[in-house]
């Protein structure tokens, strides 16, 4: 409970960091999927690092952040399209 006195409000502090990652993920599930999606692709840039062959090494940063991006914004869309289908589509008319 915030006292008149306080500046910055308090928080509730009973919710852990996983708890409220679950909830979150319930509420918005493409965000972690895009978030883990984001971490496979950096991690199979770095993979593929040594076998590169003779390409440049900013080319080939270049081209797995532009891929990791390119995923997260998908996530995203998808995400936003989700959310557009529950609110509009699937909730029943209210006439």
């Amino acid at each position: 409970m915030a006292q008149p006195g306080d500046v910055l409000p308090t928080y509730d502090m009973s919710d852990s960091q996983t708890s409220k990652l679950i909830r979150k993920s319930k509420e918005s599930p493409f965000v972690p999927i895009g978030m883990a999606g984001f971490a496979a692709v950096v991690a199979f840039g770095l993979f593929k690092l040594k076998s590169r062959g003779n390409t440049k090494m900013s080319v080939h940063l270049i081209h797995m952040r532009v891929a990791a991006q390119g995923f997260v914004v998908g996530a995203m869309t998808c995400g936003v399209l989700y959310s557009m289908y529950k609110e509009y589509l699937a909730k029943p008319s209210e006439h």
